[in-house]
């Protein structure tokens, strides 16, 4: 019996257009597919999905005769520990591009070191967030010209099936169970909007992309209007890997392809540029998360008000949109993407509270 492969499975929660998964089904290897809880896994509204989501990827694996093994802990240990347990010669994991993720990357190359063949992968962006560079070789802190650069650097490949099926370890192995790692809020129990409004899972994602390809068409028109369902909604598909940026991209470029005009689609692609300019900007710059881009900001006067802060997190500030918008991420863990513009700068600049108070809310209540 060949020695298996585990796929270390992070942001890529999926079967479609996963590149480490289809690699390790197309080995001939027993597959072990495994997600390792961590520190990472925070935000109350991004862990209620995360329990969905993973939930509806084991219902997956099983369809394909394998299943998800689930660990925690810091993920060397818990990969090692699966190592030593199953005897697995490859470890194949889709690269997270947080400085945070490239140090678990780094330590399970040191863990690790010897024996095990690693191997990864790129499968969360269009294109890797190293390039595109300027012509003195400097990161891109400005979205147009990033955006021109990465166009020309050419159309995202192609999406790859979901393998057809994936050969299970014939030795029983330990997971931990989903409702073990306490993602679920309890008492209270303030998801029912979360349920009522989404259906996380690779299954649901692809019921969204159905959905925005047939908006695509007025999405340039239709994006800004806070009123309107106008926007895709595949955010935290997107975020928690269920659906590939590239399957975004060649659906949304295919459904375009016989309309008079495709104005609308290439607003929607070019959001996705938008996605991996974020990702691009924290690889280049990996302390946006705690300080500025720009060190002048470093030392702002803001105002150290704690009911500023919270009539803001609550939705009680007396600016009907503002509040609106808090509303909205209350119920449904989402919001609209001109109102987050709004309320961000609503916080900022008007309530003069540090950004970083407000990222932490955001960390908290939003799915994506």
């Amino acid at each position: 019996m060949k020695a298996p492969v585990i796929v270390w499975l992070r942001r890529n929660l999926r079967l479609s257009d996963n590149h480490a998964l289809s690699a390790a089904a197309e080995s001939d290897q027993p597959v072990i597919a495994a997600y390792v809880h961590d520190e990472l896994d925070r935000g109350g509204a991004s862990r209620w999905w995360l329990h969905q989501s993973l939930a509806a990827l084991d219902k997956e694996l099983a369809r394909r005769g394998n299943r998800l093994v689930i660990r925690q802990g810091a993920p060397d240990a818990a990969i090692a520990e699966l190592v030593q347990e199953t005897g697995a010669d490859a470890l194949f994991l889709a690269k997270r591009y947080e400085r945070q993720a490239k140090a678990q990357e780094a330590a399970i190359h040191d863990t690790l070191a010897d024996g095990i063949d690693i191997r990864e992968f790129d499968d969360y962006l269009l294109q890797q967030p190293g390039a595109p560079l300027t012509q003195s070789g400097d990161a891109y802190k400005v979205f147009t010209p990033f955006w021109k650069a990465s166009v020309a650097l050419g159309t995202p490949r192609e999406p790859c099936p979901a393998p057809g099926r994936l050969k299970a370890c014939a030795k029983s192995i330990e997971s931990v169970p989903l409702d073990d790692l306490g993602l679920l809020p309890t008492e209270p129990d303030w998801a029912q909007g979360l349920r009522d409004t989404w259906t996380p899972g690779e299954e649901g994602a692809l019921a969204q992309l159905d959905a925005a390809v047939k908006k695509a068409a007025d999405y340039a028109k239709l994006r800004d209007r806070p009123d309107l369902d106008g926007t895709s909604r595949l955010s935290p598909h997107l975020h928690f890997g269920e659906i590939s940026p590239r399957q975004v991209w060649h659906a949304v470029r295919a459904g375009a392809a016989g309309a008079s005009s495709s104005m609308g689609a290439e607003a929607l692609l070019r959001q996705l540029y938008w996605r991996d300019f974020s990702w691009y900007l924290l690889h280049h710059f990996p302390e946006l998360p705690d300080e500025p881009l720009r060190p002048e900001y470093a030392h702002f006067p803001w105002t150290d008000d704690p009911a500023r802060l919270e009539a803001w997190q609550r939705g009680r500030t007396g600016y009907p949109l503002v509040d609106a918008g808090k509303r909205q991420l209350w119920t449904s863990g989402w919001m609209h993407n001109r109102v987050r513009l709004v309320v961000a700068s609503f916080l900022v600049k008007n309530l003069m509270v540090a950004w970083q108070d407000g990222a932490d809310w955001f960390l908290d209540t939003l799915v994506d």
